[in-house]
Protein backbone atom coordinates (compact mmCIF):
# COMPACT_ATOMS: atom_id res chain seq x y z
CA UNK A 1 0.00 0.00 0.00
CA UNK A 2 0.99 3.44 -1.04
CA UNK A 3 -0.17 6.82 0.73
CA UNK A 4 -1.84 7.51 -2.39
CA UNK A 5 -3.85 4.80 -1.88
CA UNK A 6 -5.03 6.08 1.61
CA UNK A 7 -7.31 9.15 -0.31
CA UNK A 8 -5.64 11.76 1.43
CA UNK A 9 -6.10 15.30 0.56
CA UNK A 10 -3.56 16.37 -2.57
CA UNK A 11 -1.79 18.79 0.03
CA UNK A 12 -1.27 15.58 1.99
CA UNK A 13 0.46 13.95 -0.29
CA UNK A 14 2.55 16.49 -1.34
CA UNK A 15 3.78 16.95 1.71
CA UNK A 16 4.22 13.30 2.48
CA UNK A 17 5.82 12.73 -0.33
CA UNK A 18 8.28 16.40 0.23
CA UNK A 19 9.37 14.10 3.40
CA UNK A 20 10.49 11.51 1.35
CA UNK A 21 7.87 8.70 2.71
CA UNK A 22 6.11 6.54 0.23
CA UNK A 23 4.94 3.71 1.86
CA UNK A 24 2.98 4.05 5.42
CA UNK A 25 3.78 1.62 8.52
CA UNK A 26 1.47 -0.96 9.48
CA UNK A 27 -0.37 1.15 12.54
CA UNK A 28 -0.52 4.32 9.87
CA UNK A 29 -2.52 1.32 7.08
CA UNK A 30 -4.96 0.34 9.74
CA UNK A 31 -5.87 3.61 11.50
CA UNK A 32 -5.74 6.26 8.98
CA UNK A 33 -8.74 4.55 7.02
CA UNK A 34 -11.18 4.46 10.05
CA UNK A 35 -10.27 7.84 11.67
CA UNK A 36 -10.76 9.73 7.89
CA UNK A 37 -14.33 8.57 8.44
CA UNK A 38 -14.71 9.68 11.79
CA UNK A 39 -14.75 6.51 14.01
CA UNK A 40 -13.15 6.24 17.33
CA UNK A 41 -9.64 4.43 17.29
CA UNK A 42 -8.03 2.76 19.90
CA UNK A 43 -4.37 2.09 18.73
CA UNK A 44 -2.01 -0.53 20.33
CA UNK A 45 1.27 -0.37 19.07
CA UNK A 46 5.32 -0.49 20.15
CA UNK A 47 7.20 3.04 20.15
CA UNK A 48 8.61 3.97 16.88
CA UNK A 49 5.99 2.66 14.66
CA UNK A 50 4.72 6.16 13.27
CA UNK A 51 1.69 6.61 15.63
CA UNK A 52 2.24 10.17 14.88
CA UNK A 53 1.55 10.43 11.46
CA UNK A 54 -1.06 8.04 11.99
CA UNK A 55 -3.86 10.34 13.79
CA UNK A 56 -1.88 13.51 12.62
CA UNK A 57 -2.70 12.62 9.03
CA UNK A 58 -6.40 11.68 8.94
CA UNK A 59 -7.14 14.71 11.22
CA UNK A 60 -5.09 17.27 8.59
CA UNK A 61 -7.38 16.07 6.13
CA UNK A 62 -10.82 16.62 8.39
CA UNK A 63 -10.01 19.90 9.05
CA UNK A 64 -8.47 21.36 5.82
CA UNK A 65 -11.77 19.57 3.60
CA UNK A 66 -14.09 21.30 5.98
CA UNK A 67 -12.15 24.69 6.91
CA UNK A 68 -13.76 27.81 6.92
CA UNK A 69 -12.50 31.57 7.34
CA UNK A 70 -11.27 32.17 10.58
CA UNK A 71 -13.59 34.41 12.40
CA UNK A 72 -12.69 37.87 14.15
CA UNK A 73 -12.12 36.65 17.31
CA UNK A 74 -9.96 34.22 16.43
CA UNK A 75 -9.93 30.30 15.22
CA UNK A 76 -11.64 28.17 17.98
CA UNK A 77 -9.73 25.19 18.85
CA UNK A 78 -11.07 21.75 17.00
CA UNK A 79 -8.35 19.24 17.68
CA UNK A 80 -6.70 18.81 21.34
CA UNK A 81 -3.60 16.20 21.43
CA UNK A 82 -2.97 15.42 24.99
CA UNK A 83 0.57 14.19 25.74
CA UNK A 84 2.56 13.31 28.28
CA UNK A 85 6.01 15.21 27.87
CA UNK A 86 7.54 18.46 27.00
CA UNK A 87 9.26 16.69 23.96
CA UNK A 88 6.88 15.35 22.93
CA UNK A 89 4.72 17.35 22.55
CA UNK A 90 6.65 19.54 20.79
CA UNK A 91 7.92 16.64 18.50
CA UNK A 92 4.25 16.16 17.55
CA UNK A 93 4.12 20.09 16.66
CA UNK A 94 6.88 19.14 14.40
CA UNK A 95 5.05 16.53 12.72
CA UNK A 96 2.14 19.11 12.16
CA UNK A 97 4.12 21.27 10.69
CA UNK A 98 6.03 18.55 8.18
CA UNK A 99 2.64 17.12 7.23
CA UNK A 100 0.48 20.27 7.61
CA UNK A 101 2.69 22.86 5.51
CA UNK A 102 0.36 23.14 2.21
CA UNK A 103 -2.99 23.49 4.25
CA UNK A 104 -3.07 26.99 5.98
CA UNK A 105 -3.96 25.63 9.35
CA UNK A 106 -2.65 26.57 12.79
CA UNK A 107 -1.21 24.81 15.91
CA UNK A 108 0.41 25.77 19.36
CA UNK A 109 1.90 23.82 21.81
CA UNK A 110 1.53 24.57 25.10
CA UNK A 111 3.79 22.87 28.29
CA UNK A 112 4.98 23.64 31.84
CA UNK A 113 8.54 24.60 32.76
CA UNK A 114 8.12 28.22 30.41
CA UNK A 115 6.56 31.35 30.85
CA UNK A 116 2.73 31.55 30.10
CA UNK A 117 2.29 34.87 28.63
CA UNK A 118 3.66 34.07 24.89
CA UNK A 119 0.94 30.27 25.45
CA UNK A 120 -1.99 33.04 26.53
CA UNK A 121 -1.32 35.47 23.51
CA UNK A 122 -1.51 32.08 21.60
CA UNK A 123 -5.02 31.05 22.60
CA UNK A 124 -6.32 34.24 22.23
CA UNK A 125 -5.15 34.88 18.37
CA UNK A 126 -6.65 30.74 18.28
CA UNK A 127 -5.49 27.92 16.81
CA UNK A 128 -7.09 24.77 14.33
CA UNK A 129 -5.11 22.33 17.01
CA UNK A 130 -3.54 22.16 19.89
CA UNK A 131 -0.88 20.39 21.64
CA UNK A 132 -0.66 19.81 25.18
CA UNK A 133 0.88 18.79 28.64
CA UNK A 134 -1.58 18.10 31.02
CA UNK A 135 -0.20 20.44 34.18
CA UNK A 136 0.15 23.32 32.00
CA UNK A 137 -3.63 22.65 30.20
CA UNK A 138 -5.45 22.57 33.28
CA UNK A 139 -3.78 25.86 34.98
CA UNK A 140 -5.21 27.77 31.42
CA UNK A 141 -8.60 26.25 31.61
CA UNK A 142 -8.68 27.52 35.65
CA UNK A 143 -7.82 30.81 34.13
CA UNK A 144 -10.56 30.47 31.73
CA UNK A 145 -8.20 31.03 28.58
CA UNK A 146 -9.13 27.30 26.94
CA UNK A 147 -12.56 26.87 25.20
CA UNK A 148 -13.64 23.35 24.16
CA UNK A 149 -17.05 24.80 22.48
CA UNK A 150 -15.78 24.11 18.67
CA UNK A 151 -13.68 20.36 19.39
CA UNK A 152 -13.98 18.23 17.12
CA UNK A 153 -11.69 15.70 17.40
CA UNK A 154 -9.73 14.41 21.00
CA UNK A 155 -6.64 13.00 20.68
CA UNK A 156 -4.63 10.96 24.03
CA UNK A 157 -1.32 9.92 23.14
CA UNK A 158 0.66 7.04 25.03
CA UNK A 159 -1.73 6.50 27.49
CA UNK A 160 0.10 4.62 29.24
CA UNK A 161 2.64 6.80 30.19
CA UNK A 162 0.22 8.96 31.39
CA UNK A 163 -0.69 6.40 33.70
CA UNK A 164 3.34 5.77 34.46
CA UNK A 165 3.87 9.80 35.34
CA UNK A 166 0.82 9.70 38.27
CA UNK A 167 -1.11 12.29 34.93
CA UNK A 168 -3.77 10.21 34.69
CA UNK A 169 -6.67 12.08 37.29
CA UNK A 170 -5.70 15.01 35.58
CA UNK A 171 -6.31 13.65 31.99
CA UNK A 172 -9.67 12.55 33.74
CA UNK A 173 -10.57 16.18 34.46
CA UNK A 174 -9.63 17.62 31.06
CA UNK A 175 -11.77 15.04 29.44
CA UNK A 176 -14.76 15.92 31.85
CA UNK A 177 -14.30 19.25 30.38
CA UNK A 178 -14.64 18.14 26.60
CA UNK A 179 -17.99 18.01 24.73
CA UNK A 180 -19.37 15.01 24.28
CA UNK A 181 -19.89 15.07 20.61
CA UNK A 182 -16.69 14.34 19.52
CA UNK A 183 -14.32 11.86 17.38
CA UNK A 184 -11.56 10.20 19.91
CA UNK A 185 -8.45 8.50 18.66
CA UNK A 186 -6.95 6.73 21.91
CA UNK A 187 -3.33 5.37 21.53
CA UNK A 188 -0.75 3.53 23.67
CA UNK A 189 2.37 1.27 23.43
CA UNK A 190 0.75 -1.04 26.42
CA UNK A 191 -2.72 -1.59 27.60
CA UNK A 192 -2.43 -2.42 31.79
CA UNK A 193 -6.11 -2.60 33.37
CA UNK A 194 -6.25 0.93 34.36
CA UNK A 195 -5.71 2.23 30.69
CA UNK A 196 -8.25 -0.27 29.56
CA UNK A 197 -10.91 0.82 31.66
CA UNK A 198 -9.95 4.55 30.61
CA UNK A 199 -10.66 3.92 26.83
CA UNK A 200 -13.39 1.75 27.37
CA UNK A 201 -15.14 5.13 29.09
CA UNK A 202 -14.35 7.55 26.57
CA UNK A 203 -14.14 5.49 23.56
CA UNK A 204 -17.34 4.85 21.20
CA UNK A 205 -17.31 1.61 19.06
CA UNK A 206 -13.68 2.22 18.65
CA UNK A 207 -11.74 0.32 15.67
CA UNK A 208 -8.97 -1.77 17.66
CA UNK A 209 -5.48 -1.75 15.86
CA UNK A 210 -3.18 -3.51 17.31
CA UNK A 211 -0.01 -4.18 14.82
CA UNK A 212 2.38 -6.15 17.82
CA UNK A 213 1.93 -7.94 20.67
CA UNK A 214 1.81 -5.71 23.45
CA UNK A 215 4.97 -4.48 25.66
CA UNK A 216 7.19 -6.59 22.90
CA UNK A 217 10.33 -5.26 21.34
CA UNK A 218 11.35 -5.01 17.86
CA UNK A 219 13.16 -7.37 16.20
CA UNK A 220 15.48 -4.82 14.54
CA UNK A 221 17.10 -4.33 17.72
CA UNK A 222 19.81 -6.29 19.22
CA UNK A 223 19.55 -7.12 23.09
CA UNK A 224 22.31 -7.68 25.32
CA UNK A 225 22.91 -8.32 28.93
CA UNK A 226 26.23 -7.05 31.65
CA UNK A 227 26.04 -8.70 34.82
CA UNK A 228 28.21 -5.72 36.71
CA UNK A 229 28.64 -4.58 40.53
CA UNK A 230 27.14 -1.34 40.84
CA UNK A 231 29.98 0.71 41.37
CA UNK A 232 31.75 -0.69 38.33
CA UNK A 233 28.73 0.42 35.69
CA UNK A 234 30.32 3.64 34.78
CA UNK A 235 33.88 2.02 33.99
CA UNK A 236 32.28 -0.32 32.40
CA UNK A 237 30.41 2.51 30.45
CA UNK A 238 33.71 4.02 29.51
CA UNK A 239 34.68 1.00 28.37
CA UNK A 240 31.66 0.11 26.16
CA UNK A 241 31.96 3.68 24.63
CA UNK A 242 35.42 3.19 23.31
CA UNK A 243 34.22 1.50 20.78
CA UNK A 244 33.89 3.81 17.19
CA UNK A 245 30.43 1.64 16.17
CA UNK A 246 28.16 3.37 19.28
CA UNK A 247 27.89 6.94 16.97
CA UNK A 248 25.28 8.25 19.05
CA UNK A 249 24.04 6.64 22.57
CA UNK A 250 20.97 7.33 24.33
CA UNK A 251 21.81 6.07 28.45
CA UNK A 252 19.33 5.64 30.63
CA UNK A 253 19.14 6.16 34.45
CA UNK A 254 16.49 5.91 37.26
CA UNK A 255 16.83 8.98 39.03
CA UNK A 256 18.28 12.80 37.87
CA UNK A 257 21.00 12.73 40.52
CA UNK A 258 21.99 9.41 38.81
CA UNK A 259 22.09 11.31 34.96
CA UNK A 260 23.94 14.12 36.64
CA UNK A 261 26.53 12.03 38.04
CA UNK A 262 27.12 9.75 34.74
CA UNK A 263 27.07 12.74 32.59
CA UNK A 264 29.98 14.19 34.63
CA UNK A 265 31.66 11.21 34.31
CA UNK A 266 31.52 10.74 30.89
CA UNK A 267 32.81 14.00 30.40
CA UNK A 268 35.84 13.62 32.83
CA UNK A 269 36.72 10.81 30.13
CA UNK A 270 36.73 13.10 27.40
CA UNK A 271 33.23 11.52 26.28
CA UNK A 272 31.28 14.37 24.94
CA UNK A 273 28.16 14.01 27.02
CA UNK A 274 24.86 15.96 28.08
CA UNK A 275 21.71 15.25 30.64
CA UNK A 276 18.27 15.57 30.44
CA UNK A 277 15.79 15.00 33.31
CA UNK A 278 12.75 16.78 34.76
CA UNK A 279 14.98 19.39 36.77
CA UNK A 280 16.52 20.78 34.05
CA UNK A 281 14.77 24.56 32.87
CA UNK A 282 13.07 23.42 29.32
CA UNK A 283 15.95 25.71 27.68
CA UNK A 284 18.48 23.23 29.14
CA UNK A 285 16.47 20.31 27.36
CA UNK A 286 16.35 22.00 24.41
CA UNK A 287 20.11 22.96 23.98
CA UNK A 288 21.27 19.16 25.14
CA UNK A 289 18.83 17.72 22.68
CA UNK A 290 20.06 20.05 19.89
CA UNK A 291 23.68 18.88 20.36
CA UNK A 292 22.61 15.39 20.35
CA UNK A 293 20.88 16.02 17.24
CA UNK A 294 23.86 18.07 15.58
CA UNK A 295 25.90 15.24 16.47
CA UNK A 296 28.12 17.70 19.03
CA UNK A 297 27.51 15.28 21.38
CA UNK A 298 27.68 12.03 21.28
CA UNK A 299 25.95 10.78 24.48
CA UNK A 300 22.75 11.64 26.11
CA UNK A 301 22.05 10.65 29.88
CA UNK A 302 18.09 10.93 30.42
CA UNK A 303 15.82 9.56 33.12
CA UNK A 304 12.73 7.60 32.04
CA UNK A 305 10.65 11.23 31.05
CA UNK A 306 12.67 11.08 27.98
CA UNK A 307 12.12 7.45 27.35
CA UNK A 308 9.24 8.13 24.71
CA UNK A 309 10.06 12.04 24.07
CA UNK A 310 13.10 11.67 22.37
CA UNK A 311 12.50 10.63 18.22
CA UNK A 312 15.77 11.44 16.88
CA UNK A 313 17.15 9.62 13.74
CA UNK A 314 20.21 7.68 13.85
CA UNK A 315 20.69 6.67 17.63
CA UNK A 316 22.67 3.80 17.36
CA UNK A 317 22.70 2.45 20.74
CA UNK A 318 20.56 2.47 23.74
CA UNK A 319 22.26 1.61 27.05
CA UNK A 320 20.10 0.76 30.30
CA UNK A 321 22.61 1.92 32.88
CA UNK A 322 19.90 1.47 35.40
CA UNK A 323 17.36 -1.18 34.80
CA UNK A 324 13.92 0.29 34.92
CA UNK A 325 11.54 -1.04 37.73
CA UNK A 326 8.57 -0.91 35.71
CA UNK A 327 9.12 -4.06 33.22
CA UNK A 328 7.14 -1.70 30.11
CA UNK A 329 9.67 1.04 30.65
CA UNK A 330 12.05 -1.06 28.96
CA UNK A 331 10.14 -1.40 26.02
CA UNK A 332 9.85 2.03 25.50
CA UNK A 333 13.88 2.85 26.44
CA UNK A 334 15.28 0.19 23.68
CA UNK A 335 12.20 1.60 21.19
CA UNK A 336 14.52 4.86 21.15
CA UNK A 337 16.58 2.80 18.57
CA UNK A 338 15.58 0.44 15.84
CA UNK A 339 13.15 2.94 14.01
CA UNK A 340 11.79 2.88 11.38
CA UNK A 341 13.07 -0.47 10.00
CA UNK A 342 16.67 0.45 11.01
CA UNK A 343 18.57 -1.88 13.04
CA UNK A 344 19.72 -0.62 16.75
CA UNK A 345 21.78 -2.33 19.47
CA UNK A 346 20.24 -2.04 23.51
CA UNK A 347 22.88 -2.74 26.33
CA UNK A 348 21.78 -3.45 29.83
CA UNK A 349 23.64 -3.29 32.75
CA UNK A 350 22.22 -5.47 35.55
CA UNK A 351 23.77 -5.41 39.27
CA UNK A 352 22.67 -7.92 42.14
CA UNK A 353 20.04 -5.81 43.47
CA UNK A 354 18.33 -5.95 40.02
CA UNK A 355 17.92 -9.40 39.30
CA UNK A 356 14.30 -9.08 40.49
CA UNK A 357 13.79 -6.47 37.42
CA UNK A 358 15.53 -8.67 34.74
CA UNK A 359 12.80 -11.26 35.96
CA UNK A 360 10.18 -8.88 35.03
CA UNK A 361 11.41 -7.90 31.73
CA UNK A 362 12.16 -11.17 30.77
CA UNK A 363 8.62 -12.54 31.49
CA UNK A 364 7.02 -9.24 29.95
CA UNK A 365 9.10 -9.14 26.11
CA UNK A 366 8.74 -13.52 26.62
CA UNK A 367 12.01 -13.93 25.97
CA UNK A 368 16.02 -13.94 27.57
CA UNK A 369 18.42 -11.42 27.33
CA UNK A 370 21.66 -12.69 26.11
CA UNK A 371 24.07 -12.23 28.75
CA UNK A 372 27.75 -10.56 27.69
CA UNK A 373 30.08 -12.39 29.99
CA UNK A 374 33.62 -11.61 28.37
CA UNK A 375 34.11 -8.15 29.81
CA UNK A 376 36.36 -6.86 32.80
CA UNK A 377 34.25 -5.55 34.90
CA UNK A 378 32.07 -8.31 35.24
CA UNK A 379 30.37 -9.51 38.56
CA UNK A 380 32.75 -11.53 41.20
CA UNK A 381 35.86 -12.77 39.72
CA UNK A 382 35.36 -16.31 41.37
CA UNK A 383 31.70 -16.12 40.65
CA UNK A 384 30.56 -18.88 37.92
CA UNK A 385 29.43 -17.12 34.66
CA UNK A 386 27.63 -18.32 31.68
CA UNK A 387 30.58 -19.03 28.84
CA UNK A 388 28.29 -17.97 26.04
CA UNK A 389 25.91 -14.94 25.55
CA UNK A 390 22.27 -16.33 26.01
CA UNK A 391 23.41 -19.21 27.96
CA UNK A 392 20.97 -19.95 30.78
CA UNK A 393 22.23 -18.68 34.17
CA UNK A 394 20.23 -18.54 37.45
CA UNK A 395 16.99 -16.76 38.45
CA UNK A 396 16.27 -14.81 41.22
CA UNK A 397 14.71 -16.32 43.90
CA UNK A 398 10.62 -15.67 44.78
CA UNK A 399 11.46 -14.17 48.15
CA UNK A 400 9.10 -11.70 48.84
CA UNK A 401 6.45 -12.43 46.02
CA UNK A 402 3.49 -14.34 45.46
CA UNK A 403 2.25 -16.12 41.76
CA UNK A 404 -0.57 -18.05 41.01
CA UNK A 405 0.32 -21.27 39.30
CA UNK A 406 0.54 -19.50 35.87
CA UNK A 407 3.72 -17.61 36.97
CA UNK A 408 1.49 -14.22 36.68
CA UNK A 409 1.00 -11.81 39.50
CA UNK A 410 -1.59 -11.87 41.90
CA UNK A 411 -4.57 -10.35 41.80
CA UNK A 412 -4.01 -7.10 43.91
CA UNK A 413 -0.19 -7.21 41.97
CA UNK A 414 -1.92 -7.15 38.68
CA UNK A 415 -3.98 -4.62 39.47
CA UNK A 416 -1.11 -2.25 40.56
CA UNK A 417 -0.41 -2.85 44.14
CA UNK A 418 3.57 -4.62 42.76
CA UNK A 419 3.49 -1.58 40.15
CA UNK A 420 3.01 0.84 43.18
CA UNK A 421 5.89 -0.76 44.93
CA UNK A 422 8.42 -0.33 42.31
CA UNK A 423 7.28 3.17 41.34
CA UNK A 424 8.84 4.30 44.63
CA UNK A 425 11.79 2.89 44.45
CA UNK A 426 11.55 -0.35 45.94
CA UNK A 427 13.05 -3.72 44.40
CA UNK A 428 9.70 -5.84 44.00
CA UNK A 429 8.60 -8.59 46.54
CA UNK A 430 8.15 -5.98 49.68
CA UNK A 431 9.68 -6.13 53.26
CA UNK A 432 10.88 -9.79 52.66
CA UNK A 433 12.88 -8.60 49.69
CA UNK A 434 16.33 -7.11 50.16
CA UNK A 435 14.90 -3.30 49.40
CA UNK A 436 16.52 -0.21 48.15
CA UNK A 437 15.43 2.79 48.54
CA UNK A 438 15.41 6.17 46.60
CA UNK A 439 18.39 7.40 48.16
CA UNK A 440 20.34 4.40 47.60
CA UNK A 441 19.78 2.86 51.02
CA UNK A 442 18.78 -0.98 51.84
CA UNK A 443 16.81 -2.66 53.81
CA UNK A 444 17.16 -6.03 56.02
CA UNK A 445 19.57 -8.60 54.32
CA UNK A 446 21.26 -6.05 51.79
CA UNK A 447 24.18 -3.69 51.09
CA UNK A 448 24.68 -0.79 52.81
CA UNK A 449 25.33 2.50 51.37
CA UNK A 450 29.16 2.21 52.15
CA UNK A 451 28.59 -1.02 50.28
CA UNK A 452 29.42 -3.39 53.29
CA UNK A 453 27.69 -7.04 52.36
CA UNK A 454 25.81 -8.28 55.56
CA UNK A 455 23.86 -11.54 56.08
CA UNK A 456 24.21 -14.71 57.60
CA UNK A 457 27.89 -16.27 56.93
CA UNK A 458 28.38 -12.81 55.13
CA UNK A 459 31.43 -10.42 55.17
CA UNK A 460 30.69 -7.31 58.40
CA UNK A 461 31.97 -4.10 57.28
CA UNK A 462 35.39 -4.28 58.93
CA UNK A 463 36.34 -7.53 56.40
CA UNK A 464 36.31 -10.29 59.04
CA UNK A 465 34.22 -13.38 58.75
CA UNK A 466 31.93 -14.96 61.38
CA UNK A 467 28.97 -16.74 61.84
CA UNK A 468 25.75 -14.96 60.91
CA UNK A 469 27.90 -12.13 59.44
CA UNK A 470 29.62 -10.99 63.12
CA UNK A 471 33.24 -10.34 63.04
CA UNK A 472 34.69 -13.20 64.95
CA UNK A 473 35.97 -12.69 68.52
CA UNK A 474 39.74 -13.10 68.90
CA UNK A 475 40.53 -15.36 72.03
CA UNK A 476 41.20 -13.62 75.27
CA UNK A 477 44.06 -15.46 75.95
CA UNK A 478 46.27 -15.24 72.65
CA UNK A 479 48.66 -12.20 72.69
CA UNK A 480 48.40 -9.55 69.60
CA UNK A 481 51.48 -10.28 68.11
CA UNK A 482 50.50 -14.17 67.87
CA UNK A 483 47.01 -13.71 66.47
CA UNK A 484 47.78 -15.09 62.42
CA UNK A 485 46.19 -12.89 59.61
CA UNK A 486 43.26 -14.59 58.22
CA UNK A 487 43.66 -15.28 54.77
CA UNK A 488 41.40 -12.59 52.34
CA UNK A 489 38.20 -14.75 51.17
CA UNK A 490 36.53 -13.62 47.97
CA UNK A 491 33.49 -15.03 47.74
CA UNK A 492 30.48 -14.31 44.27
CA UNK A 493 28.03 -12.07 45.04
CA UNK A 494 24.67 -13.95 46.57
CA UNK A 495 22.95 -13.16 43.61
CA UNK A 496 24.83 -15.40 41.17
Amino acid sequence: MTFDELKLSEPLLRAVKAEGYTTPTPIQQRAIPPALTGQDVLGCAQTGTGKTAAFALPILHRLSAGRSPPPAQGRPIRVLVLTPTRELASQIADSFQAYGRFTGLSWAVIFGGVGQHAQEQTLRRGVDVLIATPGRLLDLMGQGLVSYKALEVFVLDEADRMLDMGFIHDVKRIISALPPKRQTLFFSATMPPEIQSLAQGILKSPVRVEVTPESTTAETVEQKMFFVEREQKRHLLVHLLGDASIRRALVFTRTKHGANRVAKHLASSRISAEAIHGNKSQNARERALGAFKDGSCRVLVATDIAARGIDIEGITHVINFDLPNIPESYVHRIGRTGRAGAVGTALSFCDGEERAYLRDIERTIRRQVPVMADHPFRSGQSAPVPSEPGEARPRPSNEGRRHNSGGQRSQGESQGEGRHRRRRGGRPGGQGASARSSEGHRGSGGRSSEGSSRGPGGRSSEGHRGSGGRAAAAPATAPAASRPTPPPVRTAPKWL
